[in-house]
């Protein structure tokens, strides 16, 4: 028998391309302020970003200061003074068009539906995630999407854990195993709810954190000799 009933996915940089659906978006936004956007202008927003997230994970800040203040701080820099929520709504409109998919994500979510109850735990904009989610074609393979907004918490925060469970029928966290690409949201968040843990790192990078998972992939195809299901099951 296998040892997990329930699993719970992160959204992005684990089942869908958000580095691709960003660059675009950000691409977009640049050209109607008609600016050319650089690769220093792309990796000063990813700096801005980053660490507004990071304070926000850390519950230092809300939501609404990330996202409307990220590109009134980036123009900032240089020398521009634009409306950072105007901006932040035209960005998320574009962001919202992509939902490039994982190498292997729906394949592999069309196989474990079958086999478990599965479920998106995501930190970001309900409706952003939810038209993401339905243009990819996984929205109808997860019994329900928890999303940070809807919750009023985020990953790591034990209360957003607390939260999803819940309102999952008969949930037992030694049943679970949550599955996402970042440490310090999904792995550390994980660890606190008491669930094990399942690190997507495709890209190898080192983990100097501290932040140990139970288990780490570098394909999303791994998970099914975690999980013992036979790529070939329906």
């Amino acid at each position: 028998m296998n040892k997990y009933q329930t699993l719970l996915f992160d959204v992005d940089d684990t089942l869908l391309d958000f580095a691709a659906a960003e660059a675009l978006a950000l691409k977009l936004l640049f050209e109607s302020q008609k600016i050319s956007l650089t690769k220093e202008m792309e990796a000063q927003y990813k700096k801005i970003n980053l660490g507004l997230w990071k304070l926000f994970e850390e519950g230092n800040i809300e939501r609404d200061e990330v996202v409307n203040t990220r590109f009134s701080l980036l123009f900032q820099e240089y020398g521009k003074t634009v409306n950072g929520a105007l901006l932040e709504k035209t960005y998320r409109g574009y962001l919202e068009e992509g939902h490039q998919l994982i190498n292997g994500a729906l394949e592999l979510m069309s196989v474990l539906q079958n086999h478990f109850d599965l479920y998106i735990v995501t930190n970001g904009v309900s409706k952003t995630q939810d038209k993401r989610l339905r243009a990819s074609g996984l929205h109808p393979l997860f019994k329900e999407i928890f999303v940070s907004e809807d919750t009023g918490f985020q990953k790591p925060m034990k209360e957003f854990f607390d939260y999803v469970f819940a309102r999952i029928p008969n949930f037992s966290p030694e049943h679970a195993l949550i599955i996402g690409d970042s440490l310090t949201s999904d792995i550390k968040g994980g660890q606190l709810a008491g669930l094990d843990t399942c690190w997507f790192n495709p890209d190898e990078k080192p983990n100097n954190s501290g932040i140990i998972p139970t288990y780490e992939i570098r394909n999303l195809k791994e998970l099914n000799q975690i999980l013992h299901v036979d790529e070939k099951d329906k």
